[in-house]
C-alpha cells in the first residue's frame, strides 16, 4: 500500500495540469462512495426486516468513517436506543460533538438518551440547561419545540416556547405552536388561550381559528367555556374586534341565536357596520328553523338600518321567514299562501329595480308551482326570469332547475331532462351544476333506470359540497342495498314511482300503493319482497301523515321503524321526528323533552344532536332572554 501511494505522489508531482490529480480523486472518491452506499443500504435493509443487532453492527462499522455518518445518523442512533446500548449512543455523540460542538441535534439526542436509559433527573437537569443556553434564538427554540413534540416529552417543548417568548418579552410568539402543543395535552384552556392570541395578531386569522374551534371543541361544556372566555375578553379589551366576533360566532354554534343578536348589534353599533353582523345571524337563525329569533333581528334591521342596502335583505327576509315558518305547520294553509305571494308581488312592484326583487320572483314562482297549483304561473315567472339581461348566471341556473321540477311536476320528465343536462353543461365543477346531475339521477330513478342513477351518483359522492353528497350517498345506498337481494329491484321501483307520485301531488295514489307495498304486493298484484324497503316505506308515509296534519298516524309509523328496524340508518331520523311533532305539532313540552333527552342518550354523534340538545334546553329553561320583548 505504501509503494501504491508513493507511485500516486510521484504522478501529482509530474502532472503540469494538475487535471490528472482532480479526475483520479475523484474517481477514487466515487469508488469508495459507492462501496460505502452499498454497506448503508444492506444495514438499512437488515433493519428494515427487523434485524436490529445485525444492522448495529454495520452502522458500527461504517461510523467509522466520517463521511457516512450524515447517511447513517438518525437510524443508528434510533436502533441503539431501541437495542438500550446507552453507552454507545452516548460515546458515539461525544465524538461527533467534539468536530461540531453546535449541532442542536446532536445535544438533543445526548439528553434523549438520558431519558430512554431512565436516568429522567439528569434529562430534565440537560434539558432545561440546554433551553435556558438557547432561549434567546427563536430558530433554534422552534427547532427544540419540535423535536420535543416528535417524541411526546411536551412539556419541554412548552418550556421551550414559553422561556422564549419571556426572554423576548413578546407574549403573542409561539401561539399557534404552543396552541399545537396544550391540545396534544388535552388542556383545552390554555389551547383556547394560544388561539385566542393568535386571532389578535391580525383579524385575517380569524377564519383560520374560528375553523379550528370547530373541529377541536365539540362538546356543550366546551363550547360553554369559550363563551365564558370570550366574554372576560370582551369586557376586559372591548376595542378587540375579533373578541366581539368570535363571541357572537361561538354563540351561533350553540344555536343560541337571541345572544348571538345582542352581540351582533352591539358589534354593528361600535364598528358602524350597518347591520352586517346582525343580518349574518339572521340568515344562520333562519337556516337553522329559529323563527322566532330570525324574525326579531329582521325587524330590528328593517327599522334601525333603513337607509342601508341591509333594509331590502332584511325585508326579504322576513317575507322569507315567514314562508319557511308556514310550511311548517301542516297542513299548509292555502290562504296563507297567497298572502305571502301578494307580499312578494309587493316588493317586486316597489324595488323593481333591484336584484333582491329577482330572488323575490323566484320564490314567488315557486309558491304557484308547489302550494297553489297554478303550474302555467310559475312557468311564465320562471322564464321571463330566465331571459332578463340582469338576471345572474347563478340565479338563471336556479331557475331552470325550478323549471325542470315544475316540468316534472306537470309529467313531462323529458322537458326536465332538458334543462337539468343545460345547468349541468353551463356550470360543470359548480355546487348549481351538482345540483343538476343530481336531478337528473333523480329522474332516471324515478324511472326505474336503476344503472344510469348510479353512474351520476358515484360522481355525486366524491365531487360536489357536503349537502349534495349525502343526499346522494343516501338514495346510492337505497339502491344498492335492494337490487343487492333483487337484481330486479322491484320492490324499488314500485317504491321510486310512489315517490314520483308524492311529488307531482297524487298523494292519495302514492298512498294506496304504499298500502300495497307494505303487504309486499306490486301494482300488477304480483307478490314483491318487500324487507329492504320496508323501512323506507314507513318512513315516507310518515311524512306524508305528518302533513296532511295526522299526527298520531306518523307517531305510529315512527315507532315501527325504532321498533323494527333499531339498528337502521333511518332510526335516529325517525326519533328525532317524534320529538319534532311533539314539541312543534302536538304542543306536548313534557312528551318532547322526554324524547329528545332519550334521543341524546341513544344517538350523542348524530347529526341531529346539536339540534335536539338545544330545543332540549330552550325547553328546560336555559335560556331565560329567549322571552325578550319583540324588537
Amino acid at each position: 500500500m505504501t509503494n501504491y501511494k508513493y507511485y500516486i505522489y510521484n504522478i501529482i508531482n509530474t502532472i503540469s495540469t494538475g487535471r490528472f490529480l482532480l479526475t483520479f480523486l475523484v474517481l477514487l472518491s466515487s469508488s469508495s462512495f459507492a462501496q460505502n452506499q452499498s454497506e448503508i443500504q444492506l444495514a438499512n435493509e437488515y433493519l428494515l426486516k427487523g434485524d436490529k443487532k445485525k444492522a448495529a453492527e454495520l452502522y458500527r462499522e461504517l461510523s467509522k468513517q466520517d463521511v457516512n455518518n450524515s447517511f447513517i445518523y438518525n437510524n443508528y442512533i434510533n436502533t441503539m436506543l431501541d437495542l438500550g446500548i446507552y453507552d454507545e449512543a452516548q460515546a458515539y455523540l461525544k465524538k461527533l460533538l467534539k468536530r461540531d460542538p453546535d449541532n442542536l441535534q446532536y445535544r438533543l439526542d445526548v439528553g434523549l438518551i438520558y431519558v430512554r436509559s431512565g436516568d429522567l433527573t439528569r434529562a430534565d437537569r440537560y434539558f432545561r440547561d440546554l433551553i435556558a443556553e438557547n432561549k434567546m434564538n427563536v430558530q433554534r427554540i422552534k427547532i427544540m419545540a419540535e423535536f420535543f413534540s416528535s417524541r411526546s416529552l411536551l412539556d419541554y417543548g412548552i418550556t421551550a416556547l414559553t422561556e422564549c417568548r419571556n426572554f423576548l418579552n413578546n407574549p403573542n410568539l409561539f401561539s399557534l405552536d404552543l396552541a399545537m402543543l396544550y391540545r396534544l395535552k388535552g388542556n383545552q384552556d390554555k389551547m383556547v388561550q394560544e388561539y385566542l392570541n393568535y386571532v389578535t395578531q391580525t383579524s385575517a386569522n380569524i377564519q383560520y381559528v374560528k375553523n379550528v374551534m370547530q373541529a377541536l371543541l365539540t362538546e356543550p361544556e366546551e363550547l360553554t367555556s369559550l363563551e365564558k372566555l370570550l366574554y372576560d375578553r370582551v369586557q376586559e379589551f372591548p376595542d378587540v374586534e375579533v373578541y366581539s366576533d368570535l363571541l357572537i360566532w361561538v354563540t351561533m354554534q350553540q344555536k343560541n341565536f337571541y345572544a348571538s343578536f345582542i352581540q351582533a348589534r352591539a358589534y354593528d353599533k361600535r364598528y358602524k357596520h350597518d347591520g352586517e353582523k346582525s343580518m349574518e345571524v339572521a340568515r344562520v337563525a333562519l337556516d337553522n328553523e329559529d323563527y322566532d329569533n330570525a324574525a326579531k333581528i329582521y325587524r330590528y334591521i328593517i327599522r334601525e338600518y333603513a337607509r342601508t342596502p341591509n333594509y331590502l335583505m332584511a325585508t326579504l327576509g322576513l317575507i322569507r321567514t315567514r314562508e319557511a315558518r308556514l310550511k311548517k305547520v301542516y297542513p299548509v294553509n292555502a290562504d296563507s299562501v297567497k298572502t305571502l305571494v301578494s307580499d312578494y308581488q309587493k316588493f317586486i312592484k316597489q324595488y323593481p329595480e333591484n336584484t333582491n326583487a329577482l330572488e323575490a320572483s323566484r320564490s314567488e314562482a315557486l309558491l304557484f308551482a308547489n302550494y297553489l297549483d297554478q303550474k302555467d304561473s310559475a312557468v311564465k315567472i320562471l322564464n321571463k326570469l330566465i331571459a332578463n339581461p340582469r338576471t345572474s348566471l347563478y340565479l338563471k341556473s336556479k331557475a331552470k332547475l325550478d323549471l325542470g321540477d315544475i316540468y316534472l311536476l306537470k309529467g313531462e320528465p323529458w322537458e326536465s331532462s332538458l334543462l337539468y343536462s343545460q345547468v349541468e353543461k353551463t356550470q360543470k365543477e359548480n355546487p348549481v351544476g351538482y345540483e343538476a346531475k343530481l336531478r337528473n339521477a333523480k329522474l332516471s330513478y324515478y324511472k326505474g333506470d336503476f344503472r344510469l342513477a348510479q353512474e351520476h351518483l358515484d360522481i355525486l359522492k366524491e365531487a360536489t359540497t357536503r349537502e349534495i353528497a349525502n343526499d346522494a350517498l343516501d338514495l346510492s345506498m337505497r339502491i344498492k342495498e335492494n337490487i343487492a337481494f333483487d337484481s330486479v329491484g322491484e320492490a324499488l321501483k314500485e317504491y321510486a314511482s310512489v315517490e314520483l307520485m308524492l311529488y307531482q301531488n297524487k298523494t292519495d295514489e302514492a298512498l294506496q300503493r304504499l298500502e300495497k307495498l307494505k303487504q309486499g304486493i306490486s301494482v300488477s298484484g304480483k307478490p314483491i319482497s318487500n324487507q329492504t324497503i320496508l323501512d323506507d316505506v314507513y318512513w315516507l308515509e310518515a311524512n306524508i301523515r305528518m302533513k296532511r296534519g295526522q299526527f298520531e298516524n306518523a307517531l305510529t309509523l315512527l315507532q315501527k321503524i325504532r321498533d323494527e328496524f333499531p339498528d337502521d340508518i333511518l332510526t335516529d331520523d325517525a326519533y328525532f321526528l317524534q320529538g319534532e311533532i311533539y314539541e312543534r305539532q302536538l304542543k306536548d313540552k313534557e312528551k318532547a323533552m322526554e324524547i329528545y333527552r332519550e334521543f341524546l342518550n341513544k344517538y350523542p354523534g348524530s347529526v341531529y344532536a346539536a339540534e335536539a340538545r338545544k330545543r332540549y334546553r330552550i325547553m328546560r329553561g336555559d335560556f331565560s332572554d329567549q322571552t325578550q320583548p319583540q324588537f
